[in-house]
């Protein structure tokens, strides 16, 4: 699809999707963060995704998730005792 042809669909795309008023890009902040949630290694998201350098890739679209840092704190409370 042009990018042109998909800046002036977006928005009736966006409405028949329920998507209120998600941009574009969310689309694609919530494909890396959901490839990395499913354990895709980060150098492939960053060749699906396009990006040059994997900082980008792990410090702006890649979130931890709330389950992570539960499982993270129940492990450093177990070390605790």
């Amino acid at each position: 699809m042009e990018p042109d042809n998909l800046r002036r669909s977006w928005g009736a795309i966006r409405k028949a999707a329920s998507l209120g008023d998600m941009r574009f890009h969310d689309l694609r902040h919530t494909c890396v963060t959901l490839l990395l949630n499913l354990g895709v290694p980060p150098q492939v998201v960053r060749d699906i995704v396009g990006h040059s350098d994997i900082e980008v890739t792990m410090t702006i679209y890649a979130h931890v998730s709330l389950d992570d840092k539960r499982n993270a704190l129940g492990k450093f409370g177990d070390a605790l005792g």
